[in-house]
């Protein structure tokens, strides 16, 4: 059901430091790096801290670390997570990307982001290949 979950947080080198730590006992490490976002996983991240990048989504141009946080759902295929997007936007969800492939996560990664009415950021993701 989950795929992966993101937290907002406010002091980069802190955080990663913390989790690096934290994580380590229970067999999680950090296994990708972005900007300023890391993902923590044994096989493939699925726990992720960042902090907010730029959104045009939000009054003052950045999403919000708190109270929001990011869950990604796992779709069976693409076609699950068009139907993810058009349903939530029909049900008052707000665009924060539609479906597609985001090929700086990886070459297969198809997804669709919404905010919900609370402002939290729902993922629709498909990690299967069209070949």
């Amino acid at each position: 059901m989950i795929d992966h979950i993101s937290i907002g947080i406010t002091d980069f080198e802190r955080a990663r430091a913390f989790y690096d730590a934290a994580l380590a006992p229970l067999g999680y490490s950090r296994l990708m790096e972005f900007d300023n976002a890391v993902g923590y996983g044994e096989r493939r991240p699925s726990f992720w801290i960042g902090v907010p990048e730029p959104s045009p989504d939000t009054p003052d141009g950045y999403s919000q670390p708190v109270p929001g946080v990011h869950v990604a759902f796992v779709a069976r295929d693409r076609a699950a997570v068009d139907a993810f997007f058009a349903a939530a936007m029909a049900a008052g969800g707000r665009d924060n990307g539609g479906p597609g492939v985001r090929p700086h996560y990886h070459p297969d990664y198809y997804a669709a982001f919404v905010v919900d009415p609370d402002g939290n950021r729902i993922e629709a993701v498909c990690h299967k290949s069209l070949a």
